[in-house]
C-alpha cells in the first residue's frame, strides 16, 4: 500500500490511501477540511477519526485556499473569520455533512443555507466563559487605572513624581455603578468577578429579564438608563440585526463624561468613528476594546493614537485551558456530525 500526499495551498495536506491502483476511499476515514489547526487536544481527536486536509500555517486562510480545500469533504472545522457561505457550501458539494466552528460567534457561517442542506453546525459556548470574563475585568482595570499611559511613562522617560498628587490617577470600582449590556453567561461571570471590588450598584439591560439576576444583585433597566447612570459600561451581548452599531454617537452622548466603555463582545456593536470622536472630545473618559471591526484593526486607525483607548487583539478566550477545551468541543461536534449523531453543542435552531 502506498501513501500519496496531495498538497492544497501552502502546507495543506490530504492523505489518501490507494492499493494496486484502485481507489479505496470508501474504506477510508471521512475526509474533513480544517481551516486552521486547533490546539493539540482537538486536532488529535480529529486525526484519530478522520482523514484530514488542513491549513497548517499560522495565518488566515485565503478565499481561494478555502474554496479549494473544501472540495469533496464531509466535514469542515473552521474559525472566524473563515466564511462558510453558500459559495463554500457549493464548492464542498453534497458530501458535506457537518460544520464545526471553534467559536461562539456564528456570523461567518450561513446557518440558513446549512439548515436547508441538512448540514449540522456546532459551536463552542460555555467553555470560554471564564476566560472571557477574566479578560473583560483585566481590560476594565487596565483602562480605568490608565496602564497604557503608565507603561509609556516608564519607557519614554515621562515618569513623574508625587509633586502632583493626581499624577496618573484613574477611576476606582469602589462605590461605582457598573452597567452590563447583556447579562448572559459571560455577563454573569463578569458581574461575579466585579463584586469583590466593592461595586455599589450593578445594572443590566437586554432583551429580557434574567432569572439569575439575584445571584449578583443586578437590576434590570432600560438601555438608556444604564448609559446615563453607569460609571462603567460593559458590552458583552450577542449580535443581531437590531444591535449592530448600538454604541454610536447617540449612546456615547448619554453616558457620563467620566464613564469608561468596555467591549469584549463583537466589534460591530460599536460605531468606531463615533467612539473615536467621543474619546477625543471628552464625551466619555476612556475605552477598552478586545474586539474591533475589522480585525486586525489597521495600524493607522485613529483609535490607536489615543492615550485613553486600550486595544487588545481579541484575546478573550486566550488561555491554554480555554483554547484546548474549545478545540476538544469543536472536534467532538465535528465527529458527531459526521456520524449523524446529536452534537454535544449544536447551534440553537
Amino acid at each position: 500500500m502506498a501513501l500519496i500526499s496531495l498538497h492544497i495551498g501552502l502546507r495543506c495536506t490530504e492523505y489518501i490511501y490507494r492499493e494496486a491502483g484502485k481507489d479505496i476511499l470508501e474504506m477510508a476515514k471521512p475526509l474533513v477540511f480544517v481551516t486552521r489547526v486547533p490546539p493539540p487536544q482537538g486536532m488529535k481527536l480529529i486525526e484519530d477519526s478522520c482523514t484530514t486536509r488542513a491549513m497548517r500555517e499560522d495565518r488566515f486562510i485565503t478565499r481561494e485556499e478555502m474554496l479549494e480545500g473544501v472540495v469533496g469533504v464531509e466535514g469542515i472545522l473552521c474559525h472566524p473569520p473563515d466564511k462558510v457561505d453558500k459559495v463554500v457550501l457549493d464548492a464542498a458539494g453534497p458530501s458535506l455533512k457537518g460544520v464545526s466552528t471553534m467559536s461562539v460567534g456564528l456570523e461567518h457561517i450561513d446557518l440558513t443555507e446549512c439548515r436547508k442542506r441538512g448540514i449540522s453546525v456546532g459551536y463552542t459556548p460555555n467553555v470560554l466563559t471564564d476566560a472571557t470574563a477574566e479578560t473583560t475585568v483585566s481590560l476594565l482595570l487596565a483602562t480605568s487605572r490608565r496602564l497604557k499611559e503608565a507603561f509609556s511613562a516608564v519607557v519614554d522617560g515621562g515618569w513623574g513624581s508625587w509633586e502632583n498628587g493626581l499624577y496618573l490617577c484613574g477611576k476606582t470600582l469602589l462605590e461605582s455603578t457598573v452597567g452590563i449590556v447583556g447579562l448572559g453567561r459571560i455577563g454573569l461571570a463578569i458581574a461575579k468577578r466585579l463584586q469583590p471590588f466593592g461595586v455599589k450598584k450593578l445594572l443590566y439591560s437586554g432583551n429580557s429579564r434574567k432569572e439569575w439576576e439575584e445571584e449578583v444583585g443586578a437590576e434590570f433597566v432600560s438601555f438608556e438608563r444604564l448609559l446615563q447612570e453607569s460609571d462603567f459600561v460593559i458590552a458583552c451581548c450577542s449580535i443581531n440585526k437590531e444591535n449592530v452599531g448600538l454604541f454610536n454617537k447617540s449612546a456615547f452622548s448619554k453616558m457620563k463624561k467620566s464613564a469608561i466603555f468596555i467591549n469584549t463582545s463583537r466589534g460591530v456593536l460599536v460605531h468606531q468613528d463615533d467612539l473615536y470622536d467621543a474619546l477625543k472630545s471628552g464625551t466619555i473618559m476612556a475605552a477598552g476594546l478586545d474586539v474591533t471591526s475589522p480585525e486586525p484593526l489597521p495600524r493607522d486607525h485613529p483609535l490607536h493614537s489615543l492615550k485613553n483607548c486600550v486595544i487588545t487583539p481579541h484575546i478573550g478566550s486566550a488561555t491554554v485551558y480555554a483554547r484546548n477545551a474549545m478545540a476538544d468541543l469543536a472536534a467532538r461536534n465535528l465527529i458527531a456530525g459526521l456520524k449523524g449523531e446529536v452534537l454535544p453543542s449544536p447551534v440553537p435552531q
